[in-house]
């Protein structure tokens, strides 16, 4: 069994981190191309202790996170989990998502609303990787392209500024297969309230463009140009003022999005997404979690499949979009 130092240190090779003190520009950079990018355990650990540090690191002012290759992101590594969430085994737990490697911790049972609802309402925390960008006092900036999906979504939803590539696709699968993904709220505030109940229930990915038009983005060039878009953004942010100024700018943002209810939508989404279980589905053809062989094909596979059935414009893949 894999500690949370295991996956800690696999992710050093897929979450990249450098800063240029005489800019005080930082860069993550997600690096796993073979699977666009997904987000494992680890990386998800990793990524919450690199912006935890960045927002106290007196040689940082500006983090950029951006992706290798084509994509920012797809999301998490459903893989990793398997059918833990509606199907486990009788020694089966969440402990090293929640970073805890102490046997003699003993996580609530399989069946009970405990079992999930631990890793659900820790989804909500910073800590867990998901929303640190939410405690960020610094300024960040996304480098959106390709896919952003899922757990790069969350991301998106909770940086300061996104400049996209104009092939990005935005949304997340779980709209396809669950219903709900931890940042809900947030995307509500970002997108609003008729757009994003359309990507909720359609389970559509939006474009580049349309989450310009819904105020999401805030710039949308050709790939050829997006790095020196990003740079160009990032080196404003780096010579405005002071960082004094810019952390007592972003806590008076912060004190308006607790005012919004960011953090207490993130409580209700966790609460949420732990009365998974009680989904049932509506019938024999479902592809809700609620059904027991859905995590036996794989949730990618039972996504992919399901895609098919969608108009060629709102499929989530990149080839199913060609028809």
């Amino acid at each position: 069994m894999k500690t949370i130092a295991d996956h800690k240190k696999a992710a050093e090779a897929h979450v990249l981190y450098e800063k240029d003190p005489a800019t005080k520009i930082a860069t993550i950079t997600f690096n796993r191309l073979e699977k666009h990018n997904t987000a494992t355990i680890g990386m998800r650990a990793r990524f919450g202790e690199l912006v935890f540090k960045a927002n106290i690191d007196d040689e940082v002012k500006v983090l950029v996170i951006r992706g290798m290759g084509d994509n920012l992101g797809s999301g998490g590594d459903l893989d990793e989990h398997g059918d833990l969430y509606l199907s486990p085994g009788p020694d089966d737990n969440f402990l090293v998502d929640l970073e805890i490697d102490d046997p003699s911790v003993k996580y609530p049972p399989a069946g009970s609303y405990r079992y999930l609802h631990g890793l659900t309402d820790y989804y909500a925390k910073a800590r867990s990787g998901n929303r640190p960008l939410q405690e960020f006092k610094k300024i960040s900036i996304i480098e959106a392209k390709g896919y952003c999906y899922g757990w790069h979504f969350y991301q998106c939803a909770d940086a300061d500024l996104i400049v996209s590539s104009d092939d990005a696709l935005f949304g997340h699968p779980s709209f396809r297969y669950a219903g709900w993904g931890p940042r809900m709220w947030q995307w509500l505030e970002t997108v609003g309230l008729r757009r994003f109940s359309e990507m909720l229930f359609t389970g559509r990915p939006f474009t580049a463009d349309e989450m310009f038009q819904s105020n999401f983005v805030n710039s949308v060039v050709p790939r050829d140009q997006l790095e020196a878009e990003t740079a160009k953004y990032a080196h404003a942010c780096s010579i405005t003022r002071p960082t004094d100024v810019v952390v007592a700018q972003k806590t008076f943002i912060e004190a308006y999005k607790q005012y919004r209810g960011e953090y207490f939508g993130s409580l209700l989404t966790g609460w949420l997404e732990g009365m998974l279980p009680l989904m049932k589905d509506d019938g024999e053809n479902d592809v809700n979690l609620g059904k027991d062989d859905t995590f036996k094909q794989g949730i990618g596979k039972v996504v992919k499949g399901h895609d098919l059935n969608y108009p060629p414009e709102w499929r989530l893949s990149k080839k199913g979009r060609l028809g």
